[in-house]
């Protein structure tokens, strides 16, 4: 099939290019990295958060944030800072109160719908690729109509950073009293990196500042959205990065109640 354009003089016939794209850069890597790097975490988040134990270290009052709030009657009655008021099944996550609006949160976030639309849906996979579905209908359907709920999943999300800052905090307990280690280290940087990537979301950009007409007369409101919008164009960044600082805690957490290492500690 052939296609015309019109010019001076009479229209003009296009080549006929079978090729879905022509791009001849590897630009089916990043969506592969994206699925192999996305997939890996989900697995070993999922066999961990099914693991049911190994999630606490009573000597130092580490709590990995894959259990926290730990609040399922399973949970070890010092991890428990929020009680223990769901049933102890297997299907239920010890932090269940949480990890579907961590979930909702990651899953609605700009850059992530991004990430999962390029790398497993393939819509599109790349700029200039065919998109690999016959028909888009936005989201304005089930279930990418959910998308619309980032917003909502954003205010639970500060609340459960505060949460983790809260066992952060708890964390400088040793049996001695007040102690310092590498736990508390890795802890405080994981909460520091997640309120970045949380601060820097699109949604509480646009709650700082985005219906303001005058920034003038709103000059806290003014810089609270200039420190965002700074966070903001690392989002992307931030994303990944606090994928890396939850499973490393996670794990450094893990290893030190199953006994596999010692906390090194600094004071106390």
């Amino acid at each position: 099939m052939t296609t015309t354009a019109t010019r001076p003089g009479g229209p003009r016939r296009r080549a006929a290019i079978s090729a879905k794209t022509l791009r001849t850069d590897r630009w089916w890597l990043p969506p592969l990295i994206t699925v192999i790097g996305l997939g890996a975490w989900v697995a070993y988040a999922t066999i961990r958060v099914f693991m049911h134990k190994w999630y606490w270290v009573e000597d130092f009052h580490y709590l990995t944030p894959f259990y926290s709030p730990c609040v399922t009657e399973r949970c070890v009655p010092e991890a428990a800072h929020f009680g223990r008021f769901l049933p102890g099944w297997w299907i239920i996550p010890d932090a269940a109160m949480t990890l579907p609006f961590l979930l909702l949160f990651r899953l609605t976030c700009y850059y992530y719908r991004k990430a999962y639309y390029r790398a497993f849906w393939l819509s599109p996979p790349a700029c200039a690729v065919p998109d690999g579905h016959k028909t888009y209908s936005g989201e304005t359907r089930f279930p990418l109509v959910g998308q619309n709920l980032h917003r909502y999943a954003f205010y639970a999300a500060v609340i459960i950073s505060l949460i983790n800052t809260w066992d952060a905090v708890l964390a400088f307990r040793s049996p001695e009293g007040f102690g310092f280690g590498l736990g508390n280290v890795i802890l405080v940087g994981n909460v520091v990196m997640l309120w970045a990537y949380t601060l820097s979301c699109h949604s509480c950009r646009h709650i700082a500042g985005g219906r303001l007409k005058h920034f003038s007369k709103h000059p806290v409101r003014y810089a609270f959205w200039t420190f965002i919008s700074k966070l903001n164009v690392r989002h992307m960044q931030l994303a990944w990065i606090t994928l890396g600082t939850l499973a490393l805690t996670d794990f450094y957490v893990m290893a030190l109640s199953a006994g596999w290492i010692n906390d090194l500690r600094f004071i106390n």
